[in-house]
């Protein structure tokens, strides 16, 4: 069963990597709790199956980047980006992507969380495991207020542009 509109997000530890120390941050991986993360916010996470992926580079991750200052418009505070990848590989491809202060890059590198969340996608057969699924939630102090799932394969219903247009 997956997380639905109305429930509270599970609580889980999702790891980021710091290029730069400051902040109580060191430089390399750090640990956030997800309660942390949403505590008093409005927050956006959205989910996809890799990073350097295709699809995840070249569509999902540039619409959140490019409608950063929209999404702030409308009043949401953070967007996250979480992937069933370590945090090294978040961050590289952080920087490839250039997300510095727009969106945050998020490893869930062991899956728990997105497990927790009922959205893994088993891409075992294509040779990348138990991944996650591509959606897109607006979470408003750790509630789920709106939720976008993908069917397998697309990037419609969990983009930066459907979910703005539910904002708006």
């Amino acid at each position: 069963m997956s997380i639905k509109i109305g429930d509270t997000l599970p609580e889980g530890t999702l790891m980021e990597y710091i290029e730069v120390e400051g902040e109580g941050c060191s430089v390399g991986p750090n640990a956030f709790k997800v309660s942390d993360l949403t505590a008093g916010k409005k927050v956006i996470f959205f989910g996809l199956p890799g990073a350097f992926t295709p699809g995840c580079s070249n569509f999902h991750l540039p619409g959140f980047v490019k409608h950063f200052d929209d999404f702030k418009a409308r009043g949401v505070d953070a967007i996250y980006c979480l992937s069933v990848n370590d945090a090294f590989v978040m961050g590289a491809w952080a920087r490839d992507q250039k997300t510095a202060g727009k969106v945050r890059l998020l490893a869930d590198g062991s899956g728990a969380f997105t497990k927790q969340l009922g959205l893994e996608l088993d891409l075992t057969t294509k040779g990348m495991g138990i991944r996650s699924q591509r959606y897109a939630m607006l979470v408003d102090k750790g509630v789920v207020k709106q939720l976008n799932i993908d069917a397998s394969g697309k990037i419609e219903a969990s983009g930066a542009e459907t979910l703005l247009k539910q904002l708006s």
